[in-house]
């Protein structure tokens, strides 16, 4: 196809002339056109970018809504477990530490948060800031939480430790075998003196046997007197309980226990005999706490029955002569 050529009119010759153009506004004419050209595709780049999703761009916006979501499920959990938590707490604070006598925790401690440094600063600035950092304090918080509950129930097992000592250690049962509570002599208080005739503080129980009747140690705990030679009591020996607990078993006949010996509820220490300042075959039996004595029938919970329990009472209550 020819190349169309242009003509104008020139006044001044009265002739057709051919048209021509320079090559600076050919030049021109070419920029003029490049810069229009990339003046619209910049437009419709922009559109394009703004509305239109590439694929990449709708798989990382499908992929930004299902984090979304799963933030909100981890949300909803979060607030399952600080109930759960809140529970393990109340329970910790109002039964667990009641039944071991242990002070409970205090808020502050349960509650401290972390202070100092913004150490959620990594976080900001994003779209979803506000939510990754609510949820991560709540995560840190539950955290916090758990670590003082675990070392609540850690100190607790130390106390059901020494509560489960405590509790074979405290003299709980009759030291000698004697289910005919009829031959409980004597009870504790003030009582005649069978050899001086006055009204003295007897600070045990007398147990009549026969000579030779086993005697069992009441409680766990550590021989620190088994002697041979005492007067008063006669063979006698002393088991320190720990926690303040003594018991005295007096006038054996033989001791069959050694100082320093550790024994159980329920072992045998010695036998009924009729020995020291005693006027018939018997055992004395005392329990003392902090090195006072006090009465021993508050003890015997461990294998009495209420209806034993309540005649063993009546009998030790009755003021007649002791047997030592």
């Amino acid at each position: 196809m020819a190349k169309r050529v242009k003509y104008f009119y020139n006044t001044n010759t009265l002739k057709y002339e051919k048209v021509e153009v320079s090559t600076g506004k050919r030049i021109l004419r070419v920029i003029g056109y490049l810069a229009s050209v990339a003046v619209f595709a910049g437009i419709v780049m922009i559109i394009a970018y703004t509305y239109i999703d590439s694929p990449k761009e709708k798989q990382l916006k499908r992929e930004i809504e299902q984090l979304s979501l799963q933030y909100d499920l981890l949300q909803e959990r979060l607030k399952v477990m600080d109930v759960v938590m809140g529970d393990l707490q109340e329970r910790d604070d109002n039964i667990y530490r009641v039944i071991f006598e242990a002070e409970p925790i205090s808020t502050d401690i349960r509650k401290a948060g972390y202070g100092g440094v913004n150490k959620y600063k990594a976080l900001e600035n994003y779209d979803y800031s506000g939510l990754m950092i609510e949820t991560t304090k709540k995560l840190d918080r539950l955290a916090k939480q758990m670590y003082v509950q675990s070392k609540s129930y850690d100190e607790l097992l130390k106390e059901v430790q020494n509560k489960n000592k405590l509790l074979a250690s405290i003299p709980a049962i009759q030291p000698i075998a004697n289910k005919r509570l009829r031959a409980m002599a004597s009870g504790f208080g003030y009582r005649i003196h069978p050899i001086y005739k006055t009204s003295k503080l007897h600070t045990g129980m007398d147990f009549s046997a026969p000579v030779g009747t086993p005697i069992y140690a009441t409680g766990d705990g550590v021989v620190v007197t088994a002697d041979a030679e005492g007067r008063g009591y006669g063979n006698h020996v002393v088991i320190n309980h720990g926690y303040g607990y003594r018991t005295l078993y007096g006038h054996m006949s033989r001791i069959k226990a050694r100082r320093g010996q550790t024994v159980k509820r329920g072992e045998v220490i010695g036998y009924v005999g009729n020995t020291g300042t005693s006027t018939a075959p018997h055992l004395h039996y005392e329990v003392l706490k902090n090195n006072k004595p006090i009465n021993p029938i508050n003890f015997y919970y461990n294998d009495l029955s209420p209806q034993e329990y309540e005649l063993m009472l009546e009998m030790s209550s009755r003021a007649n002569q002791s047997f030592d």
